[in-house]
C-alpha cells in the first residue's frame, strides 16, 4: 500500500515538473531542446500523411456509400465486430420497382417491355456496383484504416513519450543550471551539483534512446506511401472494371431498345429533341444513341414519300452498319451489322437520319448506327 502511494506521489511530481517546464517554455522563461531539421521534416511529413489519409478515407467512404445513416450503421457493426447486413444497392432497388411496375402495367405493352429491359440492365449495374464496393473496401479502405488505427497510433504514442523525455531533459538542465548558480554563491554543497549532473545524464540518455525509436518509426512513413500507392492502383483497377461493366450493360440496353418498333407511335406529345448531335458529315459516336422518335417525321415536316425520293445532285456516300436495326415502320430501312449501304441526305431532313439504299430498297436510317466512309 505504501509502495503504491509513493508511486502515485512520484508520478504526480513528474507530471507537475513537466507541466511547469512546458508552461515556462510557452512564456519564453525556459530553454527548450530543439530537434534537428531532418527530424522536424519527418514529423511534418508524418502529420501530412495522417491528415490526408483521413480525408481520402472519409471521402472514399462517401463515394462508396453516399447514405450517411448507412455509413454510421456499418461503422457500429464494425466496432461491435459483427458482420454488416447485406444491403441492396440503389440500382437493384430501382430494378425491382421497374419489374413490379411492368408486371402491373402490362408486360406485353411497349412501356412494359421497355421497363423489363431497363430493369434487367439496372440489376446488372447494381450487381457491378456491389462488387466494386466490396473490392474497393478490401483493397483500399482497409489498408488506410489499418495505418490510422495501427501504425499511426504507435507513432503518436512514441511521439508523446519523446515529448515527455524532452521535458524531463530540459527540467534537468534547468535544475543543474540553478545548482551551479547556487554553488557559485557558496550556498550549496558540491554533492547537489553532482546529483543534478547525474540526473541530466540519465535524462539525456533516455531522450536520445526515445528520439532514435521515434525517428525509425517516422522514416517508416516512406514504406507507408509505397503501400498506399499499391492500394491506390488496386482501387483504380476495380473502378475501371466497374465503369467498363456499366458501359457494356448500357450499350447492350441501347441496342435492345433500338429494336423495339413503334414504341412512340400514336403519342400526341411533341417530339423530344434528338439525343445525338451527329450530322451526316461526321462519323457516328462509338456508343449508339437511340433516336428519340423512331420512324416519325419531325413536327411540321411532311411524310416522306420514298418512291419520289432521288439521290441529290451532290452525290452519295457509302456507310458501314455498326449494329442491327429493326425498322419501326415502312418508311425506315432495316439494317444488319457490318453490311454496306448507300446513304444521302435531303434538304429539311432531321440531321439524325439519312436516306439509306440497299439494292432496290430504300428508307430512313439512324445516323448513330452508321460509320460513314470517305
Amino acid at each position: 500500500m505504501d509502495f503504491n502511494m509513493k508511486k502515485l506521489a512520484s508520478d504526480a511530481g513528474i507530471f507537475f515538473t513537466r507541466a511547469v517546464q512546458f508552461t515556462e517554455e510557452k512564456f519564453g522563461q525556459a530553454e527548450k531542446t530543439e530537434l534537428d531539421a531532418h527530424f522536424e521534416n519527418l514529423l511534418a511529413r508524418a502529420d501530412s500523411t495522417k491528415n490526408w489519409t483521413e480525408k481520402i478515407l472519409r471521402q472514399t467512404e462517401v463515394l462508396l456509400q453516399p447514405n450517411p445513416s448507412a455509413r454510421v450503421e456499418e461503422f457500429l457493426y464494425e466496432k461491435l465486430d459483427r458482420k454488416v447486413p447485406s444491403r441492396v444497392t440503389n440500382g437493384e432497388l430501382l430494378a425491382q420497382y421497374m419489374a413490379e411496375a411492368a408486371s402491373e402495367l402490362g408486360p406485353a405493352t411497349p412501356y412494359g417491355k421497355t421497363l423489363i429491359k431497363v430493369s434487367e440492365a439496372e440489376k446488372l449495374l447494381g450487381a457491378a456496383e456491389r462488387d466494386f464496393i466490396h473490392t474497393a473496401s478490401i483493397s483500399f479502405l482497409t489498408p488506410l484504416r489499418n495505418f490510422l488505427e495501427g501504425d499511426w497510433k504507435t507513432i503518436a504514442k512514441e511521439r508523446r513519450l519523446l515529448q515527455n523525455r524532452r521535458l524531463d531533459l530540459d527540467a534537468c538542465k534547468a535544475r543543474l543550471k540553478k545548482a551551479k548558480a547556487a554553488e557559485a554563491k557558496a550556498t550549496l554543497w558540491n554533492d547537489e551539483v553532482d546529483k543534478a549532473e547525474q540526473e541530466l545524464r540519465v535524462a539525456q540518455t533516455e531522450f536520445d534512446r526515445q528520439a532514435e525509436v521515434t525517428r525509425l518509426l517516422l522514416e517508416g512513413i516512406s514504406s507507408t506511401h509505397v503501400n498506399h500507392l499499391r492500394c491506390l492502383h488496386e482501387f483504380i483497377k476495380s473502378q475501371t472494371i466497374y465503369y467498363a461493366q456499366g458501359y457494356r450493360h448500357m450499350l447492350d440496353l441501347q441496342k435492345q431498345l433500338g429494336r423495339f418498333p413503334g414504341t412512340f407511335v400514336g403519342t400526341t406529345e411533341p417530339a423530344s429533341p434528338p439525343l445525338s448531335s451527329t450530322s451526316p458529315t461526321t462519323a457516328a459516336a462509338t456508343m449508339p444513341v437511340v433516336p428519340t422518335v423512331a420512324g416519325l417525321s419531325p413536327p411540321g415536316e411532311a411524310a416522306l414519300c420514298l418512291e419520289e425520293v432521288a439521290p441529290p445532285a451532290s452525290g452519295t456516300r457509302k456507310a458501314r452498319v455498326l449494329y442491327d436495326y429493326e425498322a419501326a415502320d415502312s418508311s425506315e430501312l432495316a439494317l444488319l451489322a457490318d453490311e454496306l449501304i448507300t446513304v444521302y441526305s435531303l434538304p429539311g431532313m432531321d440531321p439524325d437520319w439519312l436516306i439509306g439504299e440497299r439494292g432496290n430498297k430504300k428508307g430512313k436510317v439512324p445516323v448513330t448506327y452508321l460509320e460513314l466512309l470517305s
